[in-house]
């Protein structure tokens, strides 16, 4: 194994929610900001920023201002790191 399990605990803990597993589905997809990813769900901004936070705490989701607006996306190395550690344990093909 490339990385110790301690290195995804947190990452694993964020995806075991519905609504941040379908925001990180929404972000392979796309780079959005928070008004996009508002309009695929029926949650307020507040909660949708919470969410966001602990995606990003967790360095699975990254963030890029742009004047006003901010965009969300996965972070390229932490989705790799999540990817290696599937295929170590055999789970992804």
């Amino acid at each position: 194994m490339r990385f110790s399990c301690s290195d995804y605990v947190s990452v694993f803990k964020a995806l075991s929610d519905e609504t941040r597993l379908r925001i990180v589905i929404k972000l392979c997809q796309k780079e959005m900001c928070a008004a996009a990813l508002l309009k695929d769900f029926a949650i307020t901004q507040p909660t949708l920023s919470y969410h966001i936070r602990i995606l990003t705490d967790c360095g699975l989701v990254q963030a890029r201002r742009e004047g006003n607006w901010i965009f969300y996306s996965i972070n390229p190395h932490r989705g790799a790191m999540v990817r290696c550690f599937l295929e170590d344990a055999g789970l992804e093909p």
